[in-house]
């Protein structure tokens, strides 16, 4: 990790969590946040839609920020059900994800869709969380450093910088199940991933952007990912349900 670059902690709480739960976990990460005189990390939340207001009035004046899940390519418009970048920005959120794998697959979402909801992301003044990685079958294959490069070129959009945009590596194979790369491999990915934002972005820019590591991320490995080279934080599935696994994971990054 590098010194240029703040980490950044991001609790992807998926479709988990009503009212009550979803206000005891916010007011658990950020009582933890509020203790700390001068954290080393940025924290951030993304709770379901249906709680996202009642959970960003929980974490006012928290210095913890606030995300959704996902957004529509649209401003507005007859799209039942779905959500604009804009409203959620009239949320109060300041990030999105684009792009999850479990978006891709359950929803047959391509490369494409991803850019516009990433640009669109932009336009309504909100950080795009994009996120690319590889399928075991396409790890097993060898392939997983062209299916990051094909997926980072076609979700990026043309204007992407690090202040609009963070990267987050998730192998779909490592999601919810326990298991995990090795450190040399998420580095080698994460450096590759660099090196690709550089002929997107330009080399100053990538230098800058923070780069994440998602998948069956748990205070149990933090510190070993956290400590490498190209690893700028996480964006934390099951263990962020939960405040201290998610304070602990938290307090990893050097």
């Amino acid at each position: 990790m590098s010194q240029s670059r703040r980490p950044l902690i991001a609790g992807n709480w998926k479709m988990n969590g009503l009212s009550d739960d979803g206000l005891s976990l916010a007011d658990g990460v950020a009582s933890k946040l509020k203790s700390e005189s001068s954290p080393a990390f940025d924290l951030l939340v993304c709770p379901p839609f249906t709680i996202i207001s009642k959970i960003g009035d929980c974490l006012d004046g928290s210095g913890v920020s606030l995300g959704g899940q996902d957004c529509h390519p649209a401003e507005s418009g007859a799209h039942t059900g779905d959500v604009s970048a804009a409203m959620l920005a009239d949320l109060g959120c300041s990030f999105v994800i684009v792009g999850h794998s479990e978006r891709r697959a359950d929803h047959g979402e391509p490369d494409s869709l991803i850019n516009a909801k990433a640009q669109a992301a932009h336009n309504a003044g909100l950080i795009a969380i994009i996120c690319i990685g590889e399928t075991e079958a396409e790890r097993d294959a060898g392939k997983t450093l062209d299916v990051v490069k094909s997926q980072l070129t076609g979700s990026v959009p043309s204007g992407a910088t690090a202040a609009n945009t963070v990267i987050a590596y998730e192998p779909v194979w490592a999601i919810g199940t326990g298991r995990t790369p090795s450190t040399d491999d998420v580095q080698e990915v994460h450096a590759s991933i660099r090196s690709e934002l550089a002929q997107l972005m330009g080399a100053g820019e990538a230098d800058l952007c923070r780069l994440l590591y998602g998948g069956s991320v748990k205070p149990e490995n933090a510190s070993a990912l956290m400590a490498l080279a190209d690893v700028d934080g996480g964006l934390i599935g099951g263990a962020s349900l939960k405040a201290e696994d998610f304070w602990a994971i938290a307090q990893s990054c050097p």
